[in-house]
């Protein structure tokens, strides 16, 4: 790992974008992102020389810190990968990373011992067990629910910056139904991860509609000149407390849904509630109960009754009792041929 904490950010800021694909790279543009970086990340005003960052690509392209980045030049103007699937984040950690890292969870641990800061004790476990299992070889003792290779987890760390930054973003989106990419400009203002899917939230044009972003469909993000607007209804810290999942809005309301559950699968919802709100209505001579849980309509929600198959019934509001029954009728449909 560099020893010098601005070198770092501007060989991050120097592979974000050769590995964007949209745009074609100038050493003058590069002057431009690393410059705007430093700004963004140190408050560095004086901006970047183009001797040091035609230095960075020279010590990137060797093997001084282990990068050997296949940066090329073509058109005898434009920098590139040669190799599109490269990108030093994906190269192993030195023992110097581990060093680093390792005295990082130290610190980390003294603090968990404050309620404050109880939260670190997640990070702590997986920090010391993937050291652990990189640098000593040995199996992992410690599980964690993940997904392999899942995409858009490099946006995480430039998204956290642009919105610590009220950082206007011009994103390049591709949904699953698009044939090409679509340009937004867009107002981040928070990060939300459901089962293992990162999605960025925030809004566009006047504000007044807060939508979000799955990171995985994002082609290339990057900072514009266009003035930061907040919108004046988005309260972070309880935008989702009526929401299973992501799908909201700030018009959205919740509603109260009664449901029914199987004596197996009552024990499981009631030892883990499907949300806050959970409540015990009733519970039946045959072990079997009916909850109340007070949220948003959306498409999660429906998807989570449906995981339950037939341990779970709908009950109240019609709407949803209607959808399942639609739903469940496709499925049976599906089997009966």
């Amino acid at each position: 790992m560099p020893a010098n904490k601005n070198a770092l950010i501007r060989y991050k800021t120097i592979d974000n974008c050769l590995r964007n694909k949209y745009r074609r790279w100038t050493i003058e543009d590069l002057v431009d992102a690393c410059s705007d970086a430093l700004y963004d990340c140190e408050g560095i005003t004086k901006g970047v020389s183009m001797r040091t960052v035609q230095s960075d690509i020279q010590i990137m392209r060797s093997d001084k810190l282990g990068y050997n980045a296949p940066i090329e030049v073509y058109e005898n103007k434009y920098y590139r990968y040669s190799d599109p699937e490269y990108s030093i984040t994906k190269m192993p950690l030195s023992q110097n990373d581990y060093d680093v890292i390792k005295e990082a969870t130290d610190m980390l641990r003294q603090l968990s011992d404050f309620e404050q800061f109880s939260r670190f004790d997640d990070v702590i476990g997986r920090l010391d067990d993937s050291l652990a299992t990189g640098l000593h070889k040995r199996k992992p003792i410690i599980h964690f629910d993940s997904v392999k290779d899942l995409k858009g987890l490099d946006l995480l760390s430039p998204l956290y910056r642009y919105i610590g930054n009220r950082q206007t973003v011009k994103v390049m989106y591709q949904s699953f139904k698009a044939d090409e990419p679509t340009e937004i400009i867009f107002y981040p203002y928070l990060l939300k991860e459901f089962r293992n899917r990162w999605f960025i939230v925030g809004s566009a044009n006047d504000a007044k509609k807060v939508f979000n972003l799955a990171l995985d469909r994002i082609v290339s993000v990057e900072p514009v000149d266009v003035k930061y607007v907040e919108s004046p209804n988005f309260d972070p810290e309880h935008f989702f407390d009526n929401v299973i999942g992501v799908s909201t809005s700030i018009k959205s309301y919740p509603r109260r849904i009664n449901f029914w559950a199987s004596k197996e699968q009552s024990n499981y919802i009631k030892t883990k509630p499907l949300h806050h709100s959970q409540k015990l209505i009733q519970e039946n001579p045959d072990g079997s109960c009916e909850f109340q849980i007070n949220v948003v309509i959306n498409y999660e929600l429906f998807s989570m009754f449906l995981s339950y198959g037939a341990g779970v019934k709908v009950i109240s509001p019609p709407v949803i009792v209607d959808w399942m029954r639609q739903e469940t009728s496709k499925m049976r449909g599906m089997y009966d041929d």
